[in-house]
């Protein structure tokens, strides 16, 4: 489904939720909404190092640890290992109808600029180059994927 698509589809299954359905849908632990065809959603995940929180996967180093390579190519290759380990947990535990927390497609990542402390001696110009890369960030090599990104 493409992106107009499954806005319009959004749209349409919201016009039909009574206001406590909607509400319940801002949880970060979203129920089913059986009459519409909706499941349960965990939105809690994060890959700030990684998606090893539900199982294994490739972890890396602290986002502080990262910024300080300044090399922006392997921060997208972070990204990019991080998206795919995602999208392939997250269709495994779909089949299994397993929806639990850390089993979403709803990313907390990157942090940027987490420490706003001069001790840090923070470039902003770095952490502007580091903010650009996230719409880079959601799974750029499987066919037809997206993700949320939260940042």
């Amino acid at each position: 489904m493409d992106r107009e698509k499954a806005a319009k589809r959004a749209e349409e299954l919201v016009a039909k939720m009574t206001v406590e359905e909607a509400a319940s849908q801002l949880r970060y632990d979203s129920p089913a909404i059986e009459r519409l065809g909706i499941p349960e959603y965990n939105w809690w995940n994060e890959t700030l190092h990684g998606v090893a929180r539900a199982g294994t996967a490739t972890s890396f180093p602290q986002a502080i640890g990262l910024g300080a390579t300044f090399d922006t190519e392997l921060l997208g290759e972070v990204g990019e290992v991080c998206g795919n380990e995602g999208r392939a947990k997250y269709n495994e535990y779909k089949a299994q109808e397993d929806r639990d927390i850390y089993k979403g497609l709803t990313f907390w990542s990157p942090n940027v600029n987490l420490f706003r402390d001069p001790r840090w001696e923070e470039d902003r110009r770095l952490t502007v180059r580091i903010r650009s890369l996230s719409p880079g960030l959601p799974f750029r090599s499987l066919r037809d994927s997206r993700v949320t990104v939260n940042t």
